[in-house]
């Protein structure tokens, strides 16, 4: 990555007292009245600690990199600066938020948009999966706020006629990390070419890879660095347990926990799209209101399945790692990480779905005869042995001929469908 000329090692912010942090409100934080309101109606009741470590430091115009756990509210932490500078001074195409994901564009969207909607914030989301021509004329309204995944970002500023970001004034690069993992380094490389050099840039990220560093190097210009978690940890508030089970039985399994913890809503990460589907069918065979997420379905139907399960309309949402980061589903109760992540890290985003803004929550994880190294080295990375989840191995038992019939439904579905691209 080219780096600009200026930039300096990131300053470090002290982390706040804990008495201080009680008592602070985003009034305290510098926020502007109009928006502490808007926050209020959001019940966003107090800031976060990331929140009260980067607003200020935002609002006195400093570049930021914000390291936090997932769930910590980062959103807020770029978002109200962002407002609060465009209430000072309107401007069209004011701020360029970067992602990794479709599903995160939309969540910050809508953030945006409720904080900004008594003074009237228009943004534009920008992804791949959706119609060009719509969101061409999405940007001629010149927005205020866009929000883009980098690739689609690129072929706007190459093929719409009349759009360009030459006027921006902040860019945020969200999930950077995962941004930069993705391979998308080719697409910032492009984008930081063709903006401002003088801006404001925030650069969140979970973890300080080598590569978000290179970043930090090209994009920012003496940054502040606020890390509100210096090691891998899950919040305190999350009941983490683990169940050693044969392989063959995880079904039947599945099935016992969801009726043992029946009226929590769910979060079952699987790791391919083939299972995350087969795994929906059989649970709906047997009675569950399950339903999928994953990279292989439409993303009208990734969002429509999203929607769902955020208003309750069903309680269990089967999903891939698409839907491990970012997403602020604040209801989950329950996080099954039915087939274990391949990467220790996931483990710690999956687990972030559940236990978010100070409530509780629990996280199963389920472990074969094949997985014990990968399970050890998640208790590794996050310093703790986890106790056994407690469960009645004859009851379980007694499940298996209608888990049996229901698998043969669920395979049998799959196999019919295939040709649709419903399981593959």
């Amino acid at each position: 990555m080219a780096a600009s000329e200026e930039h300096d090692s990131p300053t470090e912010v002290p982390q706040p007292a804990v008495e201080k942090e009680e008592t602070k409100t985003f009034k305290d934080l510098g926020v502007t009245d109009v928006l502490c309101e808007a926050c209020d109606q959001l019940g966003w009741t107090k800031p976060t600690k990331i929140q009260i470590e980067a607003i200020p430091l935002a609002l006195q115009g400093r570049d930021i990199i914000g390291l936090a756990e997932t769930g910590s509210g980062k959103t807020g932490a770029f978002a109200l600066p962002i407002l609060n500078a465009l209430l000072e001074t309107p401007q069209r195409l004011f701020a360029l938020v970067l992602t990794p994901t479709r599903e995160l564009a939309f969540q910050i969207s809508e953030q945006f948009e409720a904080l900004g909607s008594s003074i009237g914030v228009q943004s534009a989301v920008i992804v791949g999966g959706i119609d060009s021509m719509s969101q061409s004329l999405a940007l001629a309204k010149k927005p205020h706020i866009v929000i883009a995944t980098p690739g689609r970002l690129i072929d706007h500023l190459e093929n719409t006629k009349g759009f360009n970001l030459r006027a921006l004034k902040y860019l945020v690069m969200d999930e950077a990390d995962r941004i930069l993992n993705m391979d998308f380094e080719t697409e910032v490389d492009k984008i930081l070419k063709v903006i401002p050099r003088d801006r404001k840039t925030f650069l969140f990220s979970a973890t300080m890879t080598k590569k978000v560093q290179k970043l930090q190097r090209a994009a920012l210009k003496n940054p502040v660095k606020c890390a509100v978690s210096s090691k891998y940890q899950t919040v305190e508030k999350l009941q983490q347990y683990y169940l050693f089970i044969p392989s063959k039985f995880k079904d039947t399994y599945l099935v016992y926990i969801l009726n043992e913890l029946a009226g929590n809503s769910f979060m079952i990460f699987c790791s391919t799209c083939n299972n995350t589907q087969r795994t929906a069918l059989l649970l709906r065979n047997l009675g569950f209101t399950a339903i999928p997420l994953h990279g292989q379905m439409s993303q009208s139907k990734r969002l429509g399945s999203l929607n769902k399960f955020k208003a309750k309309a069903r309680s269990i949402l089967l999903a891939t790692d698409v839907a491990s980061r970012g997403l602020d589903i604040p209801h989950v109760d329950v996080v099954v990480n039915f087939d274990i992540p391949t990467h220790s890290k996931d483990y710690i985003h999956r687990v972030g779905r559940t236990a978010r803004a100070g409530r509780s929550g629990k996280a199963i994880t389920f472990v074969t005869q094949y997985d014990v190294e990968l399970f050890q080295r998640i208790e590794h990375l996050i310093g703790k042995k986890l106790p056994v989840f407690p469960t009645q191995d004859d009851e379980v038992m007694m499940l298996t001929e209608r888990v049996t019939e229901a698998q043969r439904f669920a395979r049998m579905v799959c196999y019919l469908f295939s040709h649709q691209l419903l399981c593959r």
